[in-house]
Parts: structure tokens; sequence; C-alpha cells
């Protein structure tokens, strides 16, 4: 009898699920990190990934998730679109095994994880009022997506707790066109401080400044939800709350495979906390290494 040899490579168990992943997939480096995260929990647990782009318009999603279920996928995860309300309504009617990821929607039929909103903004919101700011300008997100709409709230809710009015004038929704909406509030509202409420918004705010020749911590004060990699790289260092994307992807493929095992369990929403990256943008003094 012939022993086999230690050296022969071990055979893979076979995969056990093909999850779909419907997203944006050109949104930057987060949704790279966010994709990878993804990936890499589905390869451990032995299932295959299927990427299919949104392109973040509903009619696009609706056309992928179709293409998606087509194909066989035994599961789903989804960042939903702005408005898509009738497509996560379309999956949880069909009964496909689906978790919502990144992005949250007002509903309590589908598995979801995120970032938590609310606190994270009303602790940005809060940062910037000890720094002696009381005119706090928000460049909104879109409305209609339960995630933006969070942010929102949880700005109106930081300025009630450091005991700011709410004035509608300071805010402006950057969706499109977020260098606009920073010049709204700093020419019409008289903002001396700003917080963004997304990476993607804070790249057209942080461009508004600079075109202005104004200096984030020293002219205007600046925050952002969202920590993508340039802002640790410019100067100053803009102060961001990071979302645990690794934490993200691979929380999601687990909750989607707690839904395929357990089918009529109540759906479960998850919100992981963000950290806050403290940056010389808000007026912090920060010593440089």
């Amino acid at each position: 009898m012939t022993a086999l040899s230690s050296d022969l490579p071990l055979l893979r168990a076979p995969f056990t699920h093909r999850l779909g992943v419907a997203m944006a997939l050109h949104d930057g480096p987060r949704t790279t990190a966010l994709i990878a995260a993804i990936e890499a929990a589905a390869d451990e647990a032995g299932c295959t990934v299927t990427l299919a782009d949104t392109e973040n318009v509903v009619a696009t999603e609706t056309r992928v998730v179709r293409s998606l279920r087509a194909s066989g996928m035994d599961g789903l995860l989804l960042t939903p679109s702005a408005g898509d309300d009738a497509v996560i309504s379309g999956l949880v009617r069909l009964g496909v095994p689906t978790v919502l990821v990144d992005r949250t929607a007002s509903r309590n039929d589908v598995d979801q994880v995120s970032t938590e909103c609310i606190q994270a903004m009303c602790a940005l919101v809060r940062h910037l009022a000890d720094h002696g700011h009381q005119r706090i300008g928000l460049v909104a997100g879109a409305p209609g997506s339960a995630t933006n709409d969070e942010r929102t709230l949880g700005y109106r809710l930081g300025l009630g707790r450091a005991g700011l009015a709410w004035n509608p004038d300071l805010v402006a929704c950057g969706d499109p066109g977020a260098a606009e909406a920073t010049a709204r509030l700093l020419d019409q509202a008289a903002a001396t401080a700003l917080v963004v409420a997304d990476e993607t918004l804070l790249i057209g705010t942080h461009f508004e400044l600079h075109r202005r020749g104004l200096r984030p911590g020293a002219d205007v004060a600046l925050a952002g939800y969202g920590a993508p990699d340039w802002a640790r790289s410019v100067d100053p260092p803009v102060t961001t709350m990071a979302q645990p994307l690794a934490e993200i992807g691979t929380r999601a493929v687990h909750t989607l495979l707690t839904r395929l095992a357990e089918p009529d369990r109540r759906p479960e929403a998850v919100r992981l906390p963000p950290r806050l990256v403290r940056g010389a943008s808000c007026g912090c003094q920060i010593r440089h290494r």
C-alpha cells in the first residue's frame, strides 16, 4: 500500500452557497475594502460570490437583482439605492434570503448590517460645538435614503444637545453638487463650521474650501462621516468618523449564512459603531510624530 505524501495539496470542501452581491462597484477605495471583506468571509465559509453593479440607480439595481436571482444565487447582499423600497419589498415577498449592507432601510422585515449613524453624527456636531462654533452647517446626502435621513437626524440631535437651535438655512443637500452646497452654506448661511454626511460629499466640500483659499481648522472647521484614505494625508488631516468596513463585510456574510441556515428566525438590524479620528481640520491641536 502506497502512503500519500504530506506534500500533496489538500482538496477543498465543495462550495456550500452561491452569494450574490449587488452594490455600486465603482465608489472608490471604500467600496473596494467592503468587497474585499465580503469575498474573504465568503471564501472562508466555502461560498462563491458573484458581483453586480447597481450604479446607485434604482432601475439598474432592479435589473441586476433580477439577473442574480435568475442565476440561482442562494442569497443576496444588497447595498440599496435611494428610493429602492420596491426592490427590497419584492425580495422579502418572494422569500429571497437578503441582507442589506452598509446602507439601512426604515423597515424591520429584512436583515441589515451597517454602521450607527445618529449618535455618530451627533458626536461630530457636539465636537465642533465644543470648539465654540454656533453656526454649524450640514452638507447632507439626498433625502429618501434611510442612512442619509438618520445622519440628518443625528445632526439635529447634536445641535439640541449642544444647546443650538435648528436652522434650515444651515442645511444644504450635496447630492449632486457638494461644492455648490458648501458655497451656499458659507455665502448665504455664514457657517463657521461644516459637518459632511459622507465621504463622497467630503471630496466636493474639501475642494470648495481649497478653491476659496480657506484652511480647514483655521478659517472654517470641518468634520465628516466616513474616513477616506486621502483625509489623513491632506494638510491639515480631516476629522472623520471611520466606519469599520472590514467588520461590516464580514458580519454581513455571516448574517446571510445564518439566514440561510435559519430561514424562520426574526430579522436583525446590526449597527456597528464608527470610530472618531481626530485631525486638525476641526480645530484640534494634533501633534505630529
